[in-house]
C-alpha cells in the first residue's frame, strides 16, 4: 500500500491579523478566486500535468476531455415531470455565458462551453417550495460528450435536484448554479458511470444573502473522473454544506478539487468528504481550499477528508489548504487522515462473536454511513447502499 499526504490535522481557531495558510503547501493561486476564469479556451494552453492544478490528475487518461474537438456524441435525457414552478428550457450559447455565474476555471470546462452549443437551463420559480425531489438521469452515449447546465434558484424557492450520469462516454461539463437570496437548494450529483467512462466536470456556484447549498458528489464509477467545486457567498449569512463519497477500484482515478470563498461576512461551511480505496492502481485524490477573505469577519468553516485503504496497491492524496486574511473569525479548522481498518474497531466486532469478514464489512459501512443518510433523498440512499454492497463484494470482503 502507498499512501500520500497521510495526515490528521486539526486547526479549530485562527486570530491572526494578518493572511496566513494551513496545511500543506501554500493554497495555489489556481486554486483562489484571482485564478484565470475565462471563457477563452486558449488562455489555459495545452494540459501537460505539469501544472499545479493538474499535478495529481492523469492526463493521459483525461486526454478526450482536453481535446478541443466539437462534440460528437450525446447524453440522453431521462426528465420526470416537473412540479410546478420548476422548468427545464434549453438556451443559446451566448445566453448561457452571460448567465453563468463566473466563466470556467479549466480548459475542460472551458472547452464544454465552447462545443456545447448553448445551455440546458432548470429555473426555480421565487418562492416555490418543491416538496418532491427532480431527479434527471443523463446516460452517456459515445465520445466527445460537452455539457453546460445551468441551475437558477429563485429568491425564497427550495428545491433537492438529483442528477444521475450512467451509461458510458469521454464527457466535460460546466455547471453554473445561482442562489437568490433566502433560496435553499439541495444538489446531489452521481458519478455512477460504466468502465471505460471519462468525465471531467466543474460546478460553479454564487449564494446570495441567507441563502444555503446542501451539494452532495458521489463517485463510483468511470475511469477517471475529476470535479472540481467551488462555492462564492456573494452576501453574508450564506450557509454551504459540501459532502462527497467515492469507492476507488483497481485502475480507477477518482478525483475532487472543491473551493470554498468566503468573501462576505458571517457566513458558514462545512465540507465532509470520505472515500475508500481498493486494488492495484486504485487512486483517490481531495484538494480542498478555503479562502477567508479580509471583508469576511464572523466566518465559521471547517473541512475533513478521510480515506480507507481496503487493500494493498492503493493510494489516497489528501490536502486540505486554508487562507485566512482576518482574526475577525468564529472559527476555522480543517482535518484529514488516510489509513486502514480501524483495529480496535475490528477487535471490538470479533470479540462479541463477529466473523472477520462481517466485522470488516460493517466498518466499511459505518464508514458511509453518515454520508449516505445525509443524501435525504430515500431512492437515492437505497441505490447508494446497493452499490457499495457490490463494491464490497468484488473486494472479496
Amino acid at each position: 500500500m502507498t499512501t500520500t499526504d497521510v495526515m490528521s490535522t486539526d486547526h479549530t481557531r485562527a486570530t491572526a491579523d494578518a493572511s496566513h495558510t494551513h496545511g500543506g503547501p501554500a493554497v495555489p493561486e489556481a486554486s483562489r478566486a484571482a485564478r484565470l476564469a475565462t471563457f477563452d479556451v486558449e488562455a489555459f494552453g495545452e494540459i501537460t500535468g505539469s501544472e499545479e492544478e493538474w499535478r495529481f490528475s492523469p492526463v493521459d487518461h483525461l486526454a478526450p476531455v482536453l481535446r478541443d474537438v466539437a462534440a460528437d456524441g450525446h447524453l440522453e435525457w431521462t426528465v420526470p415531470t416537473l412540479p410546478d414552478g420548476v422548468t427545464l428550457d434549453e438556451v443559446d450559447a451566448q445566453t448561457a455565458r452571460e448567465r453563468s455565474v463566473r466563466a470556467p476555471g479549466d480548459r475542460a470546462s472551458a472547452l464544454a462551453v465552447r462545443h456545447s452549443g448553448g445551455a440546458m437551463r432548470l429555473a426555480v420559480a421565487r418562492n416555490a417550495e418543491v416538496t418532491e425531489p427532480v431527479e434527471i438521469t443523463l446516460t452517456g452515449r459515445g465520445d466527445d460528450v460537452r455539457g453546460h447546465l445551468l441551475v437558477e434558484v429563485g429568491e425564497g424557492a427550495q428545491v433537492t435536484l438529483v442528477i444521475d450520469r450512467v451509461g458510458t462516454a469521454t464527457y466535460s461539463e460546466f455547471i453554473s448554479v445561482d442562489i437568490a437570496a433566502n433560496a435553499h437548494l439541495d444538489l446531489v450529483l452521481l458519478q455512477r458511470w460504466d468502465a471505460g467512462a471519462v468525465h471531467a466536470g466543474e460546478v460553479v456556484a454564487r449564494l446570495g444573502r441567507d441563502a444555503r447549498l446542501r451539494g452532495t458528489v458521489v463517485s463510483l464509477g468511470g475511469t477517471a473522473v475529476r470535479l472540481n467545486t467551488s462555492a462564492a457567498f456573494a452576501a453574508e449569512g450564506g450557509d454551504v454544506e459540501l459532502f462527497g463519497l467515492y469507492f476507488a477500484d483497481s485502475g480507477q482515478h477518482l478525483e475532487h478539487q472543491l473551493f470554498v470563498d468566503h468573501a462576505a461576512p458571517r457566513c458558514r461551511s462545512r465540507v465532509t468528504y470520505k472515500g475508500a480505496l481498493q486494488g492495484a492502481g486504485a487512486r483517490s485524490v481531495w484538494i480542498g481550499d478555503v479562502l477567508i477573505r479580509k471583508e469576511a469577519e464572523g466566518t465559521d468553516t471547517y473541512e475533513l477528508n478521510r480515506n480507507l485503504v481496503l487493500t494493498e496497491g492503493a493510494r489516497a492524496d489528501s490536502v486540505p489548504n486554508l487562507e485566512i486574511e482576518t482574526g475577525e473569525i468564529e472559527g476555522a479548522g480543517h482535518a484529514s487522515a488516510t489509513g486502514r481498518f480501524d483495529d480496535e474497531q475490528l477487535f471490538y466486532l470479533r470479540a462479541r462473536g463477529i466473523p472477520e469478514e462481517t466485522a470488516r464489512r460493517l466498518v466499511v459501512r459505518g464508514f458511509f454511513a453518515e454520508l449516505i443518510q445525509q443524501i435525504r433523498v430515500p431512492a437515492v440512499e437505497q441505490r447508494l447502499v446497493e452499490a457499495i454492497e457490490h463494491e464490497l463484494e468484488e473486494t472479496g470482503l
